[in-house]
């Protein structure tokens, strides 16, 4: 049953929720933490916790991808970002942290007017591949034709379509649109694609081939693509609504799995909880981990959006660096705000709620229970 809200005589609303808007709800049993299992797999790659990193220069580096699987995640590097444009990014990324709100988008446009250089994303690529972790590397669906065949032979495992918004039909009288399913049908890695953040964009690319799809509209901490499109998505009901898609895309395609991946807003441990809740299998984690002292933003936090050339729909923010990558992972959190061990959260609200695992976990009561720090 869908409710709507009546915004005029000529309009009508589906009522939507955040993360914010809703919270889980303990059964009739409890576990103890370390019985709770909080592995996720994808394809035939394995992962010991239900976590990606952004592919945002502020959050993932070569170094800090290899960490990232180090520690049992997945890093995913951007291949349009500082690492592929500039030999050595690390000045470039110092510079960012220095300059003033005034003076950000302007000087960001410039650094990132550098061209990307395919050398580089080899090089990128080898480096992660080389220290023995899964590899994915992210392009936006703009740029996909143009260096996928680079990233593939460079050794890639997951191939990530990363946009604000990525829809299997696209259309366009300028240019021939990239035809994912024909992409992904001929690709020899799995593909993970989005953002989509409604059933029907979401089962669209399921249909497509996809692996995974990541569920979001570019809407993080650090965007601001609300103001400036007039686009919002509160992520609880995205969630719930793709994770609806793959639901009756299972039945479909006779039984084809798809992972959903919940890809923005997703500032603490709570509401990593509440996404799994709603049906995500893995979350991919921006502003949560730049946090880290290990980050390559040195406290800020920025995406591509920031620094669009025409039209920026982001800024770049400041946060408050809190410990390592592993801290902020695994803790000790010395803080109670949850923003530090994110996989101890986890682990705790599923063992408080009666749960032993992911797939479980997914079947929690939710209730609508709006909640606004005084």
């Amino acid at each position: 049953m869908s409710y709507e809200n009546e915004i005029g005589v000529s309009k009508r609303a589906r009522r939507a929720y955040a993360f914010d808007d809703i919270a889980v709800v303990p059964s009739r049993r409890t576990r103890d933490p370390e019985d709770v299992s909080v592995s996720w797999s994808i394809d035939a790659y394995q992962f010991g916790i239900p976590f990606l990193a952004a592919p945002m220069d502020s959050v993932v580096s070569p170094s800090t991808a290899i960490m990232m699987g180090q520690l049992g995640g997945l890093g995913v590097l951007d291949l349009e970002g500082l690492w592929t444009r500039y030999e050595n990014p690390e000045p470039y990324l110092a510079e960012i942290a220095q300059l003033s709100a005034a003076q950000a988008t302007a000087r960001m446009q410039e650094i990132y007017s550098e061209p990307i250089k395919p050398e580089l994303v080899t090089a990128r690529l080898a480096e992660i591949r080389a220290a023995g972790v899964t590899v994915a590397g992210a392009l936006s669906p703009q740029r996909t034709q143009e260096l996928y065949e680079t990233v593939v032979a460079a050794g890639v495992d997951l191939f990530v379509i990363r946009g604000t918004t990525v829809s299997a039909e696209h259309v366009s009288k300028n240019q021939e649109p990239l035809n994912l399913k024909k992409f992904i049908y001929e690709l020899d890695v799995p593909v993970i694609v989005g953002g989509a953040s409604t059933y029907t964009a979401a089962l669209h690319l399921m249909r497509t081939g996809a692996a995974g799809v990541l569920v979001g509209f570019g809407g993080g901490a650090a965007s601001t693509t609300r103001a400036t499109l007039g686009i919002h998505a509160p992520m609880a009901t995205a969630v719930a609504d793709v994770a609806g898609a793959r639901r009756d895309y299972m039945d479909e395609s006779g039984g084809r799995y798809v992972h959903v991946i919940a890809d923005g807003g997703l500032g603490t441990s709570g509401d990593i909880v509440k996404a799994i809740a709603c049906g995500a299998d893995a979350v991919m984690l921006g502003s949560a981990l730049a946090r880290s002292t290990d980050a390559p933003g040195h406290g800020y936090h920025w995406g591509a959006e920031a620094h669009h050339s025409k039209l920026p729909r982001g800024n770049r923010v400041p946060v408050e660096q809190i410990g390592t990558l592993e801290e902020v992972l695994y803790g000790p959190a010395t803080s109670a705000d949850g923003t530090a061990n994110l996989v101890g959260a986890l682990r705790r609200s599923m063992a408080t709620t009666g749960y032993s695992d992911l797939k479980e976990f997914q079947r929690i009561d939710v209730v609508v229970a709006p909640y606004r720090v005084s």
